[in-house]
């Protein structure tokens, strides 16, 4: 089925407080030039103490609403991407629709961990193309720092928070979404956890709760591996190659990890965006704060075609390619 849908409008938030690989050297035993060589980051932004993905996700909607000067009042669903919700129940979404007192608009929560947003895009066009909603708000919001150990230095050097609002609305001609691909080996879900109600995934008790543990060896092998490859399966689905593709926006979970994959795709790497080095692993923030900000260096042109790719925690990876 043909997509009916296209993205008309974009805000982004960015909390106030920058936490630099200096600081972090104050904190545990790392130091700027070990965080730089290893994962391109000099920075990152961290969400005031009382400061959740809920509030960071209304100011991102404001930010939308002030940018584009549209009306929020007709939206039918909000989906929003985030592993870190402020609670289990209600849902940020939910949340999102309260403080602007939408009507008649459903909500969501959506966990797909780092690949999240292209996730939520993606479901955002189907209920659109197929005529269940007209407009439809998608935002990633993850207030990750929520869930890091601030004494473990494998971790807290990467993450950052961010949150962003897409607004994607029916369109009958000029359409945005392509073709996308979506794959998980939830037998390694193990590779990257944060506990909560349960810890059978690592068949061990723990005390520690929602704070995020991975193996890093293992996520990077995952990814140079099972991203090269799904972005591979993306493009023969779509009959497109990577000569097609104006940019490529991965999910920026570190810049070591996008060089190897750029090299492994022989996709040039100054094609491909980023927002890595100033704010760190924002998981499903990443991929549309890197989108973002190439749009605001007037890098991304109306008509480039457009792959998005993320990957993370499940262990989950997928795509889209879109035409901007």
């Amino acid at each position: 089925m043909l997509s009916k849908s296209k993205i008309t409008a974009i805000g982004v938030y960015l909390p106030e407080k920058v936490l630099t690989n200096y600081e972090l050297e104050k904190m545990v035993n790392t130091s700027d030039e070990w965080i730089q060589k290893r994962t391109g980051i000099k920075e990152r932004r961290i969400s005031g103490e009382q400061e959740f993905s809920s509030d960071m996700a209304i100011k991102a909607v404001e930010n939308l609403r002030e940018r584009n000067s549209v009306d929020l009042n007709d939206v039918d669903m909000i989906i929003v991407s985030t592993f870190v919700p402020d609670h289990m129940t209600p849902s940020v979404a939910a949340l999102v629709q309260g403080h602007f007192g939408m009507k008649n608009t459903g909500t969501m929560d959506l966990n797909a961990a780092c690949a999240g947003f292209v996730y939520a895009l993606s479901i955002a066009n189907a209920i659109i193309t197929i005529g269940q909603s007209k407009k439809v708000l998608v935002i990633a919001s993850e207030a990750v720092s929520k869930a890091i150990d601030y004494t473990d230095r494998n971790t807290c050097v990467l993450f950052g928070d961010a949150s962003s609002a897409f607004l994607v609305e029916r369109s009958e001609g000029d359409a945005a979404f392509i073709d996308t691909y979506f794959c998980t080996d939830g037998l390694s879900a193990d590779k990257i956890h944060c506990t909560n109600l349960s810890q059978r995934v690592l068949n061990k008790n723990i005390e520690k709760q929602r704070l995020i543990e991975q193996d890093g060896k293992a996520v990077y092998k995952f990814a140079i591996k099972e991203v090269t490859r799904g972005v591979q399966e993306l493009l023969s689905k779509s009959n497109m190659s990577l000569s097609d593709i104006n940019w490529f926006i991965p999910h920026s979970a570190n810049k070591r990890i996008l060089e190897e994959i750029c090299s492994r795709l022989n996709f040039p790497l100054e094609k491909t965006l980023m927002s890595v080095e100033n704010f760190g692993n924002t998981s499903s923030a990443s991929i549309p704060l890197a989108l973002w900000l190439a749009i605001e260096d007037n890098k991304i042109k109306k008509g480039d075609i457009l792959l998005l790719y993320g990957f993370g925690g499940g262990l989950t990876h997928g795509g889209i390619i879109m035409k901007w």
